[in-house]
């Protein structure tokens, strides 16, 4: 592993850190955790001092230290850079119901995330050349789904990397940057060496019956349907035997975000196809965002997903090992 360098809560690089252990959970806990041993420890380690590997998305915040006198290490705890970006809100306007926004992708995305994090995070300057055009934003969602979920409306994923400065502190580089679908370019299977699952279900729901606010014949109740080519729409196609029904309540939720919660949950009950691939031995370079594919030529069943987050560990020695989870994997 390239340097893991320690810097203070001013971002000036104080050492390399050496000797000491890492895990850090880029996007599902969105932590990290180094384990330095008694004999190593100095405080230097401080609250709000900062971690990371320039060029790179590993890094992030001190925020807890765990010491245990029974044990030979010392636990350094704190949140990655998209922890960061999941712990602040978007929220909407004064008086009105929704927050939208339109404009260049790096436009939008510096007025949402530079003014929260005083210089530590700087959008790119670059022109992506895409833009979003009144986007609307859920309410009260946090600042890395909400940019996510817009990004991906166009095709985009986010790009984090720290980056070192000579004569001042360094900051971390947020970016949008297209979605690669190595799936269309490259095809795992067993023959790649890498072993996967695919559960490819048929026998899903396919009718989704909507009942939201209010009581009895005056209850918000509307359908939602499921079609052959994944779409869900709001008229049917399945019918008699083929047509399996589901009954989806809320009522806690404001009438026009009603719908967009029931198709969130009608996407995971209809007919799907499930992916997991055991990737710790991939031999490719893949971002969060990225979509991998598999064959089983056996079955010849086929399929795609994204990767939704990143591992890395090290041991005391440095030696790296990287662990890629896709989409809806445990």
């Amino acid at each position: 592993m390239d340097r893991l360098i320690l810097a203070d809560t001013e971002r000036r690089e104080i050492k390399a850190l050496l000797n000491v252990s890492m895990d850090i959970d880029l996007n599902e806990t969105k932590d990290f955790e180094l384990s330095v041993h008694r004999s190593a420890w100095d405080d230097t380690y401080q609250y709000g001092g900062y971690i990371f590997k320039p060029g790179t998305e590993i890094g992030g915040r001190i925020g807890r230290l765990n010491t245990d006198t029974a044990l030979e290490t010392v636990k350094v705890c704190g949140l990655t850079w998209r922890g960061m970006l999941n712990r602040k809100v978007i929220e909407p306007p004064a008086g009105q119901d929704y927050r939208r926004i339109s404009g260049e992708l790096h436009e939008v995305m510096k007025e949402l995330i530079e003014p929260e994090f005083e210089g530590l995070f700087l959008v790119s300057e670059a022109d992506t050349g895409v833009t979003v055009k009144n986007h609307k934003f859920e309410r009260y969602t946090d600042l890395l789904s909400g940019i996510i979920k817009m990004l991906k409306s166009v095709k985009y994923k986010l790009r984090i990397t720290y980056q070192e400065e000579s004569q001042r502190a360094g900051y971390v580089l947020v970016e949008a940057v297209p979605i690669i679908d190595y799936s269309s370019q490259i095809e795992l299977s067993s023959d790649s060496g890498l072993d996967f699952q695919l559960n490819d279900i048929r026998n899903g729901y396919n009718h989704m019956i909507v009942a939201g606010k209010g009581e009895l014949a005056e209850r918000n109740v509307f359908h939602l349907y499921a079609w052959p080519d994944g779409s869900i729409r709001k008229t049917p196609y399945y019918t008699g035997i083929d047509e399996r029904v589901y009954v989806y309540e809320n009522t806690s939720t404001e009438t026009e975000e009603v719908e967009e919660k029931a198709r969130e949950e009608f996407a995971e009950l209809m007919n799907r196809q499930e992916f997991t691939m055991n990737t710790s031995d991939l031999q490719m370079e893949v971002g969060i965002g990225d979509i991998l594919g598999g064959r089983d030529y056996l079955t010849g069943v086929y399929m795609a997903k994204p990767v939704e987050n990143i591992i890395y560990t090290t041991d005391a020695y440095g030696t790296m090992n990287v662990e890629y989870q896709l989409e809806g994997e445990d």
